[in-house]
């Protein structure tokens, strides 16, 4: 009975430092970005954002007042569902900016080509 206690203690132990080993390993978001108050440097951070589409988020949020929500930045001109869930996690409409790297947006795979055959 001991021996069992003993083993399933350091099974318990193993468990708990290999999850925090894991856990260290885990992606850690690099920072979100104030859409109602960073300007087009900023906003160029997020992934698939450039500078004109910075500059045009800018223009807009000037034009039409802060952003309530920030699927409202699907308003501009070339920010579409599709750019806006690849950056979404990066967006904020209060606090500080805190993204200071470039965010790089994942690629897809590509289409592996049929294999040509020479059976004409």
């Amino acid at each position: 009975m001991r021996k069992s206690l003993h083993l399933l203690t350091l099974a318990l132990l193993l468990a708990a430092v290999s999850t925090a080993a894991f856990a260290a390993d885990a992606p850690v978001a690099p920072g979100v970005v104030n859409i109602n108050s960073a300007d087009a440097t900023q906003l160029s951070l997020l992934p698939r954002i450039g500078e004109k589409t910075a500059e045009r988020i800018v223009a807009y949020r000037t034009e039409h007042g802060p952003f309530r929500k920030t699927s409202d930045l699907m308003q501009v001109k070339g920010i579409g569902a599709k750019t806006y869930e690849r950056m979404a996690q990066y967006l904020a409409v209060e606090g500080k900016t805190t993204l200071s790297a470039k965010v790089a947006s994942p690629r897809k795979p590509r289409a592996k080509k049929p294999a040509t055959t020479a059976s004409n």
